[in-house]
């Protein structure tokens, strides 16, 4: 399954993965400047957050292909459908 997404779904997975990567460069910083446990674990929850919703815009984008794609065979259809159901349930 090839990732096929239009520029402005593209434009905000991206957004959503480099702020993530902002956030996870802060939680070293929190960590290796010895901040507080609490602080810590609300960023990582955060970005924790911020991946999952990459990955689902990624996989609903992957559905959508999918239902468009109407000259598939049913058991080309049913592969696919477990393949996002797997990926859905990778994230969850």
């Amino acid at each position: 399954m090839q990732l096929e997404m239009a520029a402005d779904e593209l434009r905000s997975v991206l957004n959503r993965l480099r702020r993530a990567q902002g956030q996870i460069a802060g939680i070293i910083k929190m960590i290796e400047d010895g901040r507080d446990c609490e602080d810590v674990i609300t960023q990582l929850a955060a970005v924790s957050r911020a991946l999952d919703r990459a990955g689902f815009a990624i996989i609903a984008t992957g559905l959508q292909h999918c239902m468009a794609e109407g000259e598939q065979s049913p058991a080309d259809r049913e592969e696919m459908r477990a393949r996002l159901e797997k990926l859905f349930l990778s994230l969850a």
